[in-house]
């Protein structure tokens, strides 16, 4: 049976992909240091037909145990969140970037592990784009650069065309738009990126980056305020507090359900020679005010949303995938459409406690208001 291990399995995206690779007859082993911030304690939601390793991925002995008859590994472990990288950016250095490099060495050091392995997936992320990619009836297309602190200062949301100042228009970002790295958690998923692609070439190893979006689902952390705006909103209304949004609510994420990230992840198990980076997202844009309209009305939420004309530092306008090159290569084809979503992670919350942690979350962090 092909043996696979999933670093940070026991996480949100980890464990909906151990539980569809058992399923499909894979043997799944997961390494996972149980992060306080996104764990208490062990899941009751981990796979009963796993193996587990609990540690980390900074320690080389760890990888070696956690590597023993491999075939296959997506590593997924790592810490999440943009705002918080960026007065804390050591630690995602450290977890991303240096835990990723340990692994390698590990596969250099070590021939007897390496030779087993024949494929490497691992998780980078949409953030390593900064802001998205538009189109300029004038210019054609366009990558403009993060807006400026004046511009904000004054809420003017909106972005003009870098070339001629005129109106643009946001469209899918493609996989060669160019990097801009924005905070130090970008940056860290960048390297996790290029790590896994030199080394795939140096070793002969068959490797693929996903450029997850903006997941959503079911064992998404609600007390985690680094988790992501659909489980942040969920603790707000849970906590009967008003969903906070950034700006006007009019920027543009694309949010994919955590289901089809799983699959996308066994399909490229299954393709063996494919290599490369590859958006995973919907391919669909959503404003954020529309989201909080969605999960109001599926949570019964009657209160207010509190949109504060503030603005985040780092934060991007519009970003949103295309995924033409995932669809033509692997045959993805997103399964779960927004609303199905949302309804799914909702009522799974309903059992779930969630702390809300939000306010909190801003304090380390530079948050300007008008």
């Amino acid at each position: 049976m092909t043996r696979v291990l999933i670093t940070g399995g026991a996480g949100f995206i980890g464990s909906h992909t151990a539980d569809i690779l058992v399923e499909d007859g894979f043997k799944v082993r997961i390494l996972d240091n149980l992060e306080p911030q996104a764990h208490s304690h062990l899941p009751s939601y981990l796979n009963d037909y796993v193996d587990f390793i609990r540690g980390n991925v900074c320690d080389s002995s760890i990888w070696i145990q956690a590597l023993k008859d491999v075939e296959y590994v997506i590593h997924l472990a790592g810490v999440v969140g943009i705002s918080q990288s960026m007065y804390q950016p050591a630690r995602y250095l450290r977890s991303n970037s240096l835990g990723t490099s340990i692994f390698y060495e590990v596969l250099l050091s070590r021939n007897d592990i390496r030779k087993k392995i024949e494929k490497v997936i691992v998780a980078s992320s949409k953030t390593i784009y900064g802001e998205g990619s538009y189109i300029c009836e004038k210019d054609n297309l366009v990558y403009p650069e993060i807006r400026s602190a004046e511009q904000l200062r004054n809420c003017n949301w909106e972005i003009p065309c870098p070339i001629c100042g005129g109106e643009i228009k946001p469209v899918g970002v493609m996989e060669d738009k160019p990097p801009q790295n924005l905070s130090p958690y970008a940056l860290s998923k960048y390297d996790v990126e290029r790590l896994s692609l030199i080394y795939g070439d140096v070793l002969d190893l068959p490797t693929v980056a996903f450029r997850y979006f903006s997941a959503y689902g079911p064992r998404q952390s609600l007390s985690n305020p680094y988790s992501g705006v659909c489980a942040i909103f969920i603790s707000r209304m849970k906590n009967r507090k008003p969903p906070v949004i950034f700006e006007d609510g009019k920027q543009l994420r694309d949010f994919v359900y955590v289901n089809d990230i799983a699959k996308v992840n066994l399909l490229a198990l299954k393709k063996r020679s494919s290599n490369g980076c590859y958006n995973v997202g919907s391919g669909k844009p959503t404003s954020i005010k529309k989201l909080s309209t969605v999960l109001s009305g599926i949570m019964d939420y009657s209160g207010d949303k509190e949109i504060r004309n503030e603005y985040r530092v780092g934060d991007t306008r519009n970003d949103f995938a295309d995924i033409s090159k995932i669809q033509r290569d692997f045959g993805f084809k997103p399964s779960w459409d927004l609303k199905n979503g949302l309804e799914e992670l909702v009522k799974w919350s309903i059992g779930e406690s969630a702390e809300d942690h939000f306010e909190e979350s801003l304090k380390g962090a530079e948050v300007f208001r008008r």
